[in-house]
């Protein structure tokens, strides 16, 4: 009977995080969520003086990856796989993507009911309904839009209306990544804003680069490419200002992600016009050589019409890269006046902005010599202590 007392003793001294960790099981689990999250517990299994007070405990669907920071001490790992379904092979539900709500709606909640957590971190942006403890569910306004203006299918969107509206409703704390992101959540969910917790994402990169690029002189587009990125319009303008310099490429990369895949066509067919492979499109490229396009760009377009934070063009801003973003709210109170302002996502106009960022020399060398100081507070350490920080005020 001792021995039970000091064992729940030491076990009631920390206080149990669960972190759902599904996104970072693919082969490519740099973009959005899965980058979020790597990064988080990158910086969680830095820290062994949390050991003291804490024990995160993370969940995986099929597998679990082969990261080295997964195995420290601080973590515990748990797969919840569906029951009949193999990772590798095929399931009599169908496809692996089709299982993820089993997963994430049912199973794991059910599972949770028994693990006594303290607090659940839920980063995909939707609260199961079934889950009754404490959370903290991260979410953008790109649920809402996806919910009443996207083409996705209709299966996902009525997802995103149903568990966007309970995470606003019922969660006990909501995770922004921006205060123009916290805003519009609060409006468009008709919720108190005193609700969410806004913590900015964060950037780094490795400092010291083998600088060999073989791509010459070229501006840079990095990220998925949706309509509202305007990778389709940032092309077509690329090719408008090719005369005027006429040894410049565009490098785009990231996975094509329109409703009917148009940028290779578009590419292959710019490229053919200009007599010369002038544009570069690449789905993935592994994060060291990403670092070295944004340290040898002149320019870095990202003119999106609507974003919660944005990665690509702060960490391009911290290699001092001038980023051509729109002229939005959220533009404004990330970089300030270190970036070009697109006025739209017009051919044209991103057309002239890209002549802007790369012929107005003054405010060019204020970028490279101020924008890697500037964009420091935009770090990952300070969203790791934001996050504990906001996990005690919920636990507490």
């Amino acid at each position: 009977m001792e021995f039970l007392t000091t064992i729940k003793e030491i076990m009631a001294k920390y206080i149990k995080v669960g972190i759902e960790c599904e996104s970072i099981e693919g082969k490519n689990p740099m973009w959005g969520v899965g980058r979020m999250i790597i990064k988080l517990l990158e910086k969680i299994s830095h820290r062994p003086e949390l050991e003291k007070d804490f024990r995160f405990i993370l969940y995986f669907k099929d597998n679990i990856p082969n990261l080295p920071f997964l195995n420290a001490p601080i973590f515990e790992k748990k797969k919840v796989s569906v029951p009949l379904f193999s990772a590798k092979g095929g399931s009599a539900f169908g496809g692996k993507n089709r299982l993820f709500p089993i997963y994430y709606f049912a199973l794991l909640p059910m599972k949770l009911w028994f693990q006594r957590l303290d607090v659940m971190f839920w980063p995909n942006y939707m609260l199961p309904i079934i889950y009754f403890g404490k959370s903290l569910v991260m979410l953008t306004e790109d649920v809402y839009y996806e919910t009443h203006e996207g083409k996705l299918p209709f299966r996902y969107r009525l997802a995103y209306f149903i568990f966007g509206w309970w995470t606003a409703k019922f969660a006990t704390k909501i995770m922004a990544i921006s205060e123009t992101s916290k805003k519009n959540v609060a409006k468009l969910y008709n919720i108190d804003a005193n609700r969410i917790v806004v913590n900015y994402l964060g950037i780094d990169f490795p400092l010291r680069l083998n600088l060999n690029s073989s791509h010459g002189n070229y501006i840079l587009y990095v990220g998925q490419a949706f309509p509202r990125r305007h990778l389709k319009e940032t092309i077509l303008a690329f090719e408008k200002i090719t005369q005027e310099f006429p040894e410049l490429k565009l490098v785009a990369i990231g996975p094509d992600k329109y409703e009917k895949p148009i940028i290779n066509p578009l590419v292959l067919e710019i490229n053919n016009r200009l007599g010369r492979q002038a544009i570069i499109h690449k789905d993935y490229v592994k994060d060291s050589e990403l670092a070295e396009l944004y340290a040898e760009a002149k320019a870095l377009v990202y003119v999106s019409d609507r974003e919660a934070f944005g990665l690509p063009p702060m960490e391009a801003l911290s290699f001092g890269i001038p980023p051509i973003i729109a002229d939005n709210e959220l533009g404004h109170e990330l970089f300030e006046e270190y970036a070009f302002y697109s006025k739209s996502g017009e051919v044209d106009d991103i057309a002239n902005t890209i002549k802007q960022a790369l012929t107005e020399n003054p405010k060019i060398e204020k970028i490279k010599s101020e924008g890697p100081e500037f964009v420091k507070k935009y770090n990952w350490e300070n969203f790791g202590d934001k996050f504990i920080n906001e996990i005690k005020n919920i636990y507490g």
